[in-house]
Protein backbone atom coordinates (compact mmCIF):
# COMPACT_ATOMS: atom_id res chain seq x y z
CA UNK A 1 0.00 0.00 0.00
CA UNK A 2 1.39 3.40 -0.66
CA UNK A 3 2.63 5.88 1.68
CA UNK A 4 4.03 8.25 -0.08
CA UNK A 5 3.06 10.97 -3.27
CA UNK A 6 5.26 9.44 -4.95
CA UNK A 7 4.30 6.04 -5.22
CA UNK A 8 0.79 7.13 -5.39
CA UNK A 9 2.10 8.66 -9.04
CA UNK A 10 4.75 5.64 -9.97
CA UNK A 11 1.46 3.70 -10.08
CA UNK A 12 0.07 5.48 -12.22
CA UNK A 13 3.01 6.09 -14.57
CA UNK A 14 1.59 3.55 -17.42
CA UNK A 15 -2.00 4.52 -16.97
CA UNK A 16 -4.10 5.91 -20.01
CA UNK A 17 -6.31 6.85 -18.48
CA UNK A 18 -7.41 10.64 -18.47
CA UNK A 19 -5.75 12.59 -15.93
CA UNK A 20 -6.05 16.35 -16.74
CA UNK A 21 -8.78 17.56 -18.69
CA UNK A 22 -8.60 22.05 -18.97
CA UNK A 23 -8.82 24.24 -22.07
CA UNK A 24 -5.56 23.53 -22.56
CA UNK A 25 -5.54 20.16 -23.65
CA UNK A 26 -6.01 16.45 -22.11
CA UNK A 27 -3.51 14.73 -20.26
CA UNK A 28 -3.14 10.87 -19.86
CA UNK A 29 -2.07 9.83 -16.13
CA UNK A 30 1.29 8.37 -18.20
CA UNK A 31 1.24 11.91 -20.00
CA UNK A 32 1.53 13.37 -16.80
CA UNK A 33 3.77 11.63 -15.06
CA UNK A 34 6.15 11.72 -18.16
CA UNK A 35 5.87 15.71 -18.15
CA UNK A 36 5.78 15.62 -14.42
CA UNK A 37 9.54 13.83 -14.31
CA UNK A 38 11.14 16.32 -17.05
CA UNK A 39 9.92 19.41 -15.06
CA UNK A 40 11.81 17.59 -11.97
CA UNK A 41 14.74 16.52 -13.61
CA UNK A 42 15.01 20.34 -15.38
CA UNK A 43 14.34 21.94 -11.77
CA UNK A 44 16.91 19.66 -10.35
CA UNK A 45 19.79 20.51 -12.73
CA UNK A 46 19.16 24.37 -11.60
CA UNK A 47 19.18 23.42 -7.97
CA UNK A 48 22.19 24.46 -5.68
CA UNK A 49 22.78 20.96 -3.88
CA UNK A 50 24.17 22.93 -1.22
CA UNK A 51 20.93 24.12 -0.14
CA UNK A 52 17.31 23.47 0.92
CA UNK A 53 15.49 21.70 -1.92
CA UNK A 54 12.33 24.05 -1.56
CA UNK A 55 10.81 24.48 -4.86
CA UNK A 56 8.16 27.40 -4.90
CA UNK A 57 5.45 27.66 -7.29
CA UNK A 58 3.51 30.90 -7.82
CA UNK A 59 0.76 29.50 -10.17
CA UNK A 60 -2.80 29.22 -10.76
CA UNK A 61 -4.84 26.17 -10.89
CA UNK A 62 -3.91 25.05 -14.18
CA UNK A 63 -2.28 22.02 -16.06
CA UNK A 64 1.07 23.49 -14.89
CA UNK A 65 0.44 23.10 -11.21
CA UNK A 66 -0.60 19.82 -11.25
CA UNK A 67 2.88 19.30 -13.03
CA UNK A 68 4.45 21.26 -10.52
CA UNK A 69 3.19 18.90 -8.01
CA UNK A 70 3.96 16.21 -9.17
CA UNK A 71 7.64 17.52 -10.17
CA UNK A 72 8.09 17.30 -6.72
CA UNK A 73 7.37 14.57 -5.49
CA UNK A 74 8.89 12.56 -7.87
CA UNK A 75 11.96 14.53 -7.61
CA UNK A 76 12.10 13.93 -3.90
CA UNK A 77 12.67 17.94 -3.29
CA UNK A 78 9.76 20.12 -1.39
CA UNK A 79 7.09 21.82 -3.08
CA UNK A 80 6.02 25.42 -1.65
CA UNK A 81 2.92 26.42 -1.81
CA UNK A 82 3.12 29.94 -2.50
CA UNK A 83 -0.19 32.13 -1.81
CA UNK A 84 -0.63 34.07 -5.17
CA UNK A 85 -3.05 36.61 -3.01
CA UNK A 86 -0.40 37.54 -1.40
CA UNK A 87 1.70 40.68 -2.44
CA UNK A 88 4.76 43.15 -2.25
CA UNK A 89 7.17 42.69 1.20
CA UNK A 90 4.64 39.92 2.19
CA UNK A 91 5.48 37.72 -0.50
CA UNK A 92 9.04 37.88 -1.13
CA UNK A 93 8.93 37.09 3.27
CA UNK A 94 6.54 34.14 2.82
CA UNK A 95 9.40 33.31 -0.52
CA UNK A 96 12.20 33.40 2.33
CA UNK A 97 10.42 32.45 5.33
CA UNK A 98 10.16 28.73 3.32
CA UNK A 99 13.91 29.09 2.27
CA UNK A 100 13.00 29.11 -1.89
CA UNK A 101 15.73 28.86 -3.41
CA UNK A 102 13.92 28.12 -7.11
CA UNK A 103 10.21 29.97 -8.01
CA UNK A 104 8.27 28.42 -10.64
CA UNK A 105 5.85 31.02 -12.02
CA UNK A 106 3.95 32.16 -15.08
CA UNK A 107 2.98 34.57 -17.49
CA UNK A 108 0.05 35.29 -15.45
CA UNK A 109 1.78 35.73 -11.92
CA UNK A 110 5.56 36.87 -12.90
CA UNK A 111 4.10 40.85 -12.92
CA UNK A 112 3.63 40.10 -8.62
CA UNK A 113 7.38 39.75 -8.71
CA UNK A 114 8.12 43.21 -10.11
CA UNK A 115 10.19 44.99 -7.66
CA UNK A 116 10.99 42.79 -4.87
CA UNK A 117 14.32 41.56 -3.49
CA UNK A 118 14.39 38.13 -4.75
CA UNK A 119 18.14 37.92 -4.26
CA UNK A 120 19.16 34.25 -4.16
CA UNK A 121 16.14 32.94 -5.58
CA UNK A 122 16.24 31.72 -9.14
CA UNK A 123 12.56 32.42 -11.08
CA UNK A 124 12.00 30.46 -13.90
CA UNK A 125 8.58 31.28 -16.08
CA UNK A 126 7.25 27.73 -16.84
CA UNK A 127 5.17 29.75 -19.75
CA UNK A 128 8.40 31.13 -21.23
CA UNK A 129 10.13 28.91 -24.67
CA UNK A 130 13.08 29.05 -22.41
CA UNK A 131 11.69 26.99 -20.21
CA UNK A 132 10.24 24.45 -22.79
CA UNK A 133 13.58 24.25 -24.60
CA UNK A 134 15.50 23.66 -20.93
CA UNK A 135 12.51 20.83 -20.60
CA UNK A 136 13.54 19.13 -23.86
CA UNK A 137 16.89 19.10 -22.99
CA UNK A 138 16.94 17.76 -19.28
CA UNK A 139 18.71 14.49 -18.93
CA UNK A 140 17.17 11.76 -16.98
CA UNK A 141 15.72 12.50 -13.76
CA UNK A 142 18.18 11.80 -10.45
CA UNK A 143 15.46 12.24 -7.74
CA UNK A 144 17.21 14.64 -4.96
CA UNK A 145 15.99 12.07 -2.40
CA UNK A 146 13.06 9.00 -2.00
CA UNK A 147 10.82 10.72 0.53
CA UNK A 148 9.39 8.76 3.05
CA UNK A 149 5.58 9.15 4.67
CA UNK A 150 6.52 11.49 7.28
CA UNK A 151 9.17 13.72 5.22
CA UNK A 152 7.87 16.59 3.60
CA UNK A 153 5.98 16.35 0.26
CA UNK A 154 4.92 20.48 0.48
CA UNK A 155 5.21 23.32 2.75
CA UNK A 156 1.88 24.47 2.89
CA UNK A 157 1.27 28.57 4.47
CA UNK A 158 -2.18 28.37 7.06
CA UNK A 159 -4.68 30.76 5.59
CA UNK A 160 -3.76 33.70 7.69
CA UNK A 161 -7.09 34.62 9.33
CA UNK A 162 -5.35 35.12 12.98
CA UNK A 163 -2.12 36.43 11.79
CA UNK A 164 0.45 35.92 9.68
CA UNK A 165 0.87 32.83 7.60
CA UNK A 166 3.03 30.02 8.92
CA UNK A 167 4.26 27.31 6.62
CA UNK A 168 3.06 23.74 7.54
CA UNK A 169 5.22 20.75 7.03
CA UNK A 170 2.65 19.27 4.86
CA UNK A 171 3.71 14.92 4.97
CA UNK A 172 3.41 12.70 1.16
CA UNK A 173 1.36 10.13 4.00
CA UNK A 174 -1.33 12.66 4.05
CA UNK A 175 -2.28 12.17 0.37
CA UNK A 176 -2.55 8.66 0.67
CA UNK A 177 -4.05 8.81 4.22
CA UNK A 178 -6.93 11.32 2.96
CA UNK A 179 -7.68 10.09 -0.50
CA UNK A 180 -9.28 6.40 0.02
CA UNK A 181 -11.59 6.97 2.32
CA UNK A 182 -12.75 9.77 0.52
CA UNK A 183 -12.59 7.19 -2.71
CA UNK A 184 -14.82 4.65 -0.92
CA UNK A 185 -17.21 7.26 0.69
CA UNK A 186 -17.99 8.62 -2.52
CA UNK A 187 -17.26 5.50 -4.82
CA UNK A 188 -14.81 7.12 -7.20
CA UNK A 189 -13.26 5.54 -10.25
CA UNK A 190 -11.73 6.45 -13.70
CA UNK A 191 -15.08 7.02 -15.45
CA UNK A 192 -14.98 10.31 -12.52
CA UNK A 193 -14.18 14.06 -13.49
CA UNK A 194 -12.74 15.59 -10.42
CA UNK A 195 -13.35 20.01 -9.92
CA UNK A 196 -10.33 21.45 -8.43
CA UNK A 197 -11.00 25.25 -8.36
CA UNK A 198 -9.74 25.84 -4.91
CA UNK A 199 -6.55 27.12 -4.23
CA UNK A 200 -3.69 23.97 -5.43
CA UNK A 201 -0.95 25.37 -2.97
CA UNK A 202 -3.41 25.03 0.10
CA UNK A 203 -4.45 21.65 1.78
CA UNK A 204 -7.86 21.84 1.01
CA UNK A 205 -7.55 21.19 -1.64
CA UNK A 206 -5.25 18.30 -1.99
CA UNK A 207 -7.13 16.35 0.96
CA UNK A 208 -9.97 17.30 -0.71
CA UNK A 209 -9.94 17.03 -4.08
CA UNK A 210 -6.22 16.28 -5.87
CA UNK A 211 -5.95 13.17 -3.43
CA UNK A 212 -9.15 11.79 -4.86
CA UNK A 213 -8.27 11.82 -8.23
CA UNK A 214 -5.05 10.74 -7.27
CA UNK A 215 -5.95 7.42 -5.55
CA UNK A 216 -9.15 6.79 -7.71
CA UNK A 217 -7.53 7.72 -10.83
CA UNK A 218 -10.49 9.74 -11.79
CA UNK A 219 -9.31 12.86 -14.22
CA UNK A 220 -9.09 16.51 -12.74
CA UNK A 221 -10.09 19.37 -14.17
CA UNK A 222 -7.90 22.35 -12.59
CA UNK A 223 -9.80 25.89 -12.51
CA UNK A 224 -10.17 28.95 -11.21
CA UNK A 225 -13.78 29.08 -9.08
CA UNK A 226 -16.28 31.19 -10.06
CA UNK A 227 -19.94 31.21 -9.03
CA UNK A 228 -21.22 32.78 -12.08
CA UNK A 229 -19.43 29.79 -14.21
CA UNK A 230 -19.48 27.55 -12.20
CA UNK A 231 -22.11 25.12 -14.00
CA UNK A 232 -21.16 25.78 -17.28
CA UNK A 233 -17.76 24.80 -15.91
CA UNK A 234 -19.94 21.54 -14.66
CA UNK A 235 -21.51 21.15 -18.02
CA UNK A 236 -18.74 21.63 -20.37
CA UNK A 237 -16.55 19.34 -18.35
CA UNK A 238 -18.84 16.67 -17.43
CA UNK A 239 -17.57 16.92 -13.39
CA UNK A 240 -18.60 14.65 -11.05
CA UNK A 241 -17.11 15.73 -7.99
CA UNK A 242 -15.86 18.48 -6.81
CA UNK A 243 -14.37 19.86 -3.21
CA UNK A 244 -14.71 23.16 -1.57
CA UNK A 245 -13.61 25.36 1.92
CA UNK A 246 -15.12 28.40 3.33
CA UNK A 247 -17.77 29.89 1.17
CA UNK A 248 -17.95 28.64 -2.19
CA UNK A 249 -21.30 27.04 -2.18
CA UNK A 250 -22.57 30.06 -0.41
CA UNK A 251 -21.31 32.34 -3.56
CA UNK A 252 -22.88 29.85 -5.78
CA UNK A 253 -26.16 29.87 -4.30
CA UNK A 254 -26.19 33.85 -4.68
CA UNK A 255 -26.60 33.52 -8.14
CA UNK A 256 -29.98 32.93 -9.69
CA UNK A 257 -31.49 29.55 -10.06
CA UNK A 258 -31.81 28.08 -12.92
CA UNK A 259 -34.15 25.37 -13.98
CA UNK A 260 -31.36 23.36 -15.45
CA UNK A 261 -29.48 23.02 -11.96
CA UNK A 262 -30.27 19.92 -10.83
CA UNK A 263 -29.56 17.89 -13.96
CA UNK A 264 -25.76 18.10 -14.56
CA UNK A 265 -23.45 15.47 -13.83
CA UNK A 266 -22.30 16.50 -10.25
CA UNK A 267 -23.24 14.07 -7.85
CA UNK A 268 -21.25 14.68 -4.97
CA UNK A 269 -18.85 17.70 -2.91
CA UNK A 270 -17.43 17.84 0.25
CA UNK A 271 -15.66 20.11 1.83
CA UNK A 272 -15.60 22.01 5.09
CA UNK A 273 -17.40 25.42 7.16
CA UNK A 274 -20.36 25.71 5.13
CA UNK A 275 -23.72 26.44 6.77
CA UNK A 276 -26.17 23.71 7.27
CA UNK A 277 -28.62 25.55 5.03
CA UNK A 278 -25.92 26.08 2.29
CA UNK A 279 -25.40 22.22 2.39
CA UNK A 280 -28.72 21.34 2.40
CA UNK A 281 -29.66 24.33 -0.43
CA UNK A 282 -26.95 23.09 -2.19
CA UNK A 283 -27.94 19.38 -2.31
CA UNK A 284 -31.61 20.37 -3.06
CA UNK A 285 -30.68 22.65 -5.95
CA UNK A 286 -27.90 20.57 -7.98
CA UNK A 287 -29.46 16.98 -6.92
CA UNK A 288 -25.96 15.74 -5.43
CA UNK A 289 -25.10 14.72 -1.78
CA UNK A 290 -22.77 17.25 0.09
CA UNK A 291 -20.80 16.19 2.94
CA UNK A 292 -18.77 18.63 5.38
CA UNK A 293 -16.19 18.31 7.85
CA UNK A 294 -13.57 20.11 9.63
CA UNK A 295 -9.45 20.34 9.47
CA UNK A 296 -7.27 22.93 9.70
CA UNK A 297 -4.51 22.91 7.30
CA UNK A 298 -2.12 21.47 10.57
CA UNK A 299 -4.56 18.65 10.49
CA UNK A 300 -4.24 18.18 14.02
CA UNK A 301 -7.95 17.81 14.33
CA UNK A 302 -10.40 16.03 12.31
CA UNK A 303 -14.16 16.18 12.73
CA UNK A 304 -16.75 14.65 11.04
CA UNK A 305 -20.80 15.27 9.97
CA UNK A 306 -22.33 11.55 11.04
CA UNK A 307 -26.08 10.57 10.28
CA UNK A 308 -28.23 12.51 12.81
CA UNK A 309 -25.97 15.06 13.08
CA UNK A 310 -27.95 18.34 15.01
CA UNK A 311 -28.28 21.17 13.63
CA UNK A 312 -25.32 23.99 13.80
CA UNK A 313 -23.24 21.13 14.80
CA UNK A 314 -20.28 20.14 12.61
CA UNK A 315 -20.07 16.61 13.87
CA UNK A 316 -18.57 14.58 16.48
CA UNK A 317 -14.07 14.24 16.81
CA UNK A 318 -11.94 11.68 16.09
CA UNK A 319 -10.26 10.05 19.30
CA UNK A 320 -8.79 12.84 20.81
CA UNK A 321 -10.56 15.65 19.93
CA UNK A 322 -11.78 17.11 22.95
CA UNK A 323 -12.51 20.87 24.03
CA UNK A 324 -10.26 22.35 27.09
CA UNK A 325 -9.90 25.40 29.40
CA UNK A 326 -6.58 26.86 28.10
CA UNK A 327 -5.99 28.37 31.52
CA UNK A 328 -6.57 25.61 33.89
CA UNK A 329 -5.83 22.74 31.25
CA UNK A 330 -8.94 20.94 31.93
CA UNK A 331 -11.84 19.67 30.08
CA UNK A 332 -14.67 21.98 29.56
CA UNK A 333 -17.67 20.76 31.25
CA UNK A 334 -20.52 19.91 28.64
CA UNK A 335 -22.94 22.78 27.31
CA UNK A 336 -26.51 23.01 29.07
CA UNK A 337 -29.45 24.46 26.93
CA UNK A 338 -32.10 26.47 28.16
CA UNK A 339 -36.32 26.40 27.33
CA UNK A 340 -35.52 28.25 24.09
CA UNK A 341 -32.19 26.14 22.75
CA UNK A 342 -29.82 29.00 23.87
CA UNK A 343 -26.45 27.91 25.30
CA UNK A 344 -27.18 28.71 29.34
CA UNK A 345 -23.55 28.30 30.49
CA UNK A 346 -21.15 29.32 27.81
CA UNK A 347 -18.57 31.01 30.19
CA UNK A 348 -17.36 27.27 31.18
CA UNK A 349 -18.71 24.96 28.14
CA UNK A 350 -16.95 27.44 25.84
CA UNK A 351 -13.53 26.17 25.50
CA UNK A 352 -10.56 25.46 22.89
CA UNK A 353 -10.80 22.51 20.38
CA UNK A 354 -7.34 20.21 21.52
CA UNK A 355 -6.14 17.26 20.50
CA UNK A 356 -5.27 15.25 23.86
CA UNK A 357 -3.31 12.88 22.24
CA UNK A 358 -0.77 15.42 20.60
CA UNK A 359 -0.36 16.57 17.19
CA UNK A 360 -1.59 14.11 15.43
CA UNK A 361 -0.56 14.56 11.63
CA UNK A 362 0.97 17.88 12.66
CA UNK A 363 4.50 17.62 12.16
CA UNK A 364 5.53 21.70 13.18
CA UNK A 365 5.76 24.91 11.47
CA UNK A 366 8.78 25.16 9.49
CA UNK A 367 11.83 27.15 10.97
CA UNK A 368 9.04 28.59 13.45
CA UNK A 369 10.06 26.57 16.74
CA UNK A 370 8.18 28.93 18.51
CA UNK A 371 4.62 29.05 16.56
CA UNK A 372 5.49 25.31 16.74
CA UNK A 373 5.60 24.94 20.57
CA UNK A 374 2.37 28.07 21.12
CA UNK A 375 0.58 24.72 19.41
CA UNK A 376 1.84 21.89 20.97
CA UNK A 377 1.76 22.53 24.62
CA UNK A 378 1.16 20.73 28.06
CA UNK A 379 0.86 17.29 25.86
CA UNK A 380 -1.78 18.41 23.35
CA UNK A 381 -2.25 20.37 20.40
CA UNK A 382 -3.83 23.62 20.81
CA UNK A 383 -6.19 24.97 17.70
CA UNK A 384 -7.27 28.43 18.35
CA UNK A 385 -10.82 27.09 17.38
CA UNK A 386 -12.99 28.20 19.92
CA UNK A 387 -16.25 25.46 20.76
CA UNK A 388 -18.77 23.72 22.99
CA UNK A 389 -20.17 20.23 23.21
CA UNK A 390 -23.21 18.60 24.03
CA UNK A 391 -23.84 16.22 26.47
CA UNK A 392 -24.28 13.34 23.03
CA UNK A 393 -20.66 14.73 22.20
CA UNK A 394 -21.75 16.71 19.47
CA UNK A 395 -19.46 19.86 18.85
CA UNK A 396 -20.39 23.29 18.07
CA UNK A 397 -18.10 26.34 16.67
CA UNK A 398 -17.86 29.25 18.54
CA UNK A 399 -15.03 30.88 16.72
CA UNK A 400 -11.59 31.69 16.55
CA UNK A 401 -9.98 32.61 20.25
CA UNK A 402 -9.81 36.31 19.49
CA UNK A 403 -13.69 35.97 18.93
CA UNK A 404 -15.06 36.27 22.62
CA UNK A 405 -16.77 39.27 23.01
CA UNK A 406 -17.17 40.86 26.28
CA UNK A 407 -20.70 43.11 26.11
CA UNK A 408 -22.18 44.73 29.24
CA UNK A 409 -20.25 41.99 31.84
CA UNK A 410 -21.54 39.10 29.90
CA UNK A 411 -19.31 36.54 27.43
CA UNK A 412 -20.35 35.96 24.07
CA UNK A 413 -19.06 34.37 21.29
CA UNK A 414 -19.38 34.85 17.55
CA UNK A 415 -20.00 31.40 16.14
CA UNK A 416 -23.93 31.00 18.06
CA UNK A 417 -24.96 34.71 16.85
CA UNK A 418 -23.88 33.49 13.74
CA UNK A 419 -25.83 30.71 13.35
CA UNK A 420 -28.59 32.54 14.22
CA UNK A 421 -28.11 35.33 11.51
CA UNK A 422 -28.07 32.89 9.23
CA UNK A 423 -31.49 31.66 9.31
CA UNK A 424 -32.85 34.37 8.10
CA UNK A 425 -32.88 33.88 4.30
CA UNK A 426 -31.85 36.82 2.89
CA UNK A 427 -28.64 36.76 4.37
CA UNK A 428 -26.18 35.05 1.95
CA UNK A 429 -22.84 35.48 4.37
CA UNK A 430 -22.39 36.89 7.99
CA UNK A 431 -19.54 37.76 10.11
CA UNK A 432 -19.87 38.63 13.86
CA UNK A 433 -17.18 40.60 15.52
CA UNK A 434 -16.75 42.66 18.56
CA UNK A 435 -16.70 47.07 17.80
CA UNK A 436 -14.83 49.18 20.06
CA UNK A 437 -17.94 50.89 22.77
CA UNK A 438 -16.57 52.86 25.63
CA UNK A 439 -19.89 52.09 27.70
CA UNK A 440 -20.12 47.63 27.51
CA UNK A 441 -16.94 47.06 26.50
CA UNK A 442 -17.60 45.38 23.46
CA UNK A 443 -20.70 46.05 20.87
CA UNK A 444 -21.65 43.40 18.67
CA UNK A 445 -21.14 44.17 15.26
CA UNK A 446 -22.39 41.97 12.24
CA UNK A 447 -21.52 42.40 8.99
CA UNK A 448 -23.48 40.34 6.12
CA UNK A 449 -24.26 40.24 2.37
CA UNK A 450 -27.39 39.50 0.56
CA UNK A 451 -28.36 37.05 -1.43
CA UNK A 452 -29.01 38.28 -5.56
CA UNK A 453 -32.06 39.72 -6.06
CA UNK A 454 -33.15 39.99 -2.16
CA UNK A 455 -33.18 43.24 -0.18
CA UNK A 456 -33.59 43.99 3.57
CA UNK A 457 -35.12 46.63 5.85
CA UNK A 458 -34.57 47.69 9.31
CA UNK A 459 -37.93 46.71 10.25
CA UNK A 460 -37.61 43.45 8.86
CA UNK A 461 -34.29 42.53 10.90
CA UNK A 462 -35.82 43.97 13.68
CA UNK A 463 -38.68 41.18 13.41
CA UNK A 464 -36.76 38.48 12.77
CA UNK A 465 -34.24 38.86 15.47
CA UNK A 466 -37.16 39.41 18.25
CA UNK A 467 -38.48 36.32 16.57
CA UNK A 468 -35.05 33.86 17.34
CA UNK A 469 -36.11 32.50 20.95
CA UNK A 470 -32.19 31.71 21.74
CA UNK A 471 -31.03 34.69 21.03
CA UNK A 472 -30.06 36.90 24.01
CA UNK A 473 -30.91 40.61 24.29
CA UNK A 474 -27.00 41.33 24.93
CA UNK A 475 -26.18 39.42 21.18
CA UNK A 476 -28.40 41.89 19.11
CA UNK A 477 -25.90 43.59 16.85
CA UNK A 478 -25.48 46.96 17.94
CA UNK A 479 -24.11 47.78 14.22
CA UNK A 480 -25.12 46.30 11.02
CA UNK A 481 -22.85 46.49 7.76
CA UNK A 482 -24.59 45.34 4.93
CA UNK A 483 -21.54 44.96 2.04
CA UNK A 484 -21.44 44.19 -1.29
CA UNK A 485 -19.07 41.57 -0.16
CA UNK A 486 -16.63 40.65 2.52
CA UNK A 487 -12.92 40.30 2.80
CA UNK A 488 -11.24 37.02 2.78
CA UNK A 489 -8.36 35.11 2.59
CA UNK A 490 -7.55 32.73 -1.00
CA UNK A 491 -9.11 29.80 1.06
CA UNK A 492 -12.48 31.61 0.86
CA UNK A 493 -12.44 32.67 4.90
CA UNK A 494 -13.69 35.62 5.86
CA UNK A 495 -10.83 38.24 6.95
CA UNK A 496 -12.84 39.24 10.50
CA UNK A 497 -9.52 41.28 11.20
CA UNK A 498 -10.33 43.60 8.43
CA UNK A 499 -13.56 44.12 9.39
CA UNK A 500 -12.23 45.01 13.06
CA UNK A 501 -9.79 47.32 11.69
CA UNK A 502 -12.60 48.74 10.08
CA UNK A 503 -14.58 49.69 12.76
CA UNK A 504 -17.53 51.57 11.68
CA UNK A 505 -15.60 53.33 8.81
CA UNK A 506 -17.78 51.33 6.21
CA UNK A 507 -16.87 53.22 2.91
CA UNK A 508 -19.53 52.45 0.74
CA UNK A 509 -21.38 50.09 2.42
CA UNK A 510 -24.10 50.59 4.52
CA UNK A 511 -24.18 51.00 7.88
CA UNK A 512 -27.40 50.23 10.54
CA UNK A 513 -26.87 51.38 14.39
CA UNK A 514 -29.04 50.42 17.23
CA UNK A 515 -29.23 52.68 20.05
CA UNK A 516 -29.18 50.81 23.84
CA UNK A 517 -32.07 49.33 25.35
CA UNK A 518 -34.04 49.21 21.70
CA UNK A 519 -34.83 47.53 19.42
CA UNK A 520 -35.02 49.86 16.28
CA UNK A 521 -32.41 50.08 13.75
CA UNK A 522 -31.69 52.60 11.27
CA UNK A 523 -29.23 53.96 8.99
CA UNK A 524 -26.01 55.71 10.18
Amino acid sequence: MAETVTQLLEERAGDTGTAIISDEGTWTWAEYIADARRTAAAVLEAADPDRPAHVGVLLGNTPAMLIALAAGALGGYVTVGVNDTRRGAALAADLRRADCQILLTDAGHRALLDGLDLSGITVVDVSSPEWTQRLGAAGPLEPRSVPGAMDPFMLIFTSGTSGDPKPVRFAHMMIPFAGPPLVDRFGVTADDVCYLSMPLFHSAALLGGYCVALAGGAAMVPATFSASTFVDDVRRFGVTYMNYVGKPLAYILATPEQPGDADTTLRAAFGNEATDRDIDEFARRFDCEVWDGFGSTELAIIITREPGTPAGSIGKGFPGVAIYDPATVTECPRAQFDASGALSNADEAIGELVNTSGGGLFTGYYNDEASTGERLRDGMYWSGDLAYADDDGWIYLAGRTGDWMRVDGENLAAGPIERILQRLPALNRVAVYAAADPVVGDAVMAAVVLNDDTSLTPDELTEFLAAQPDLSPKAWPSYVRIAEDLPATATNKILKRTLKSDGLQVGEDVLWTRAPRSQSYVRA
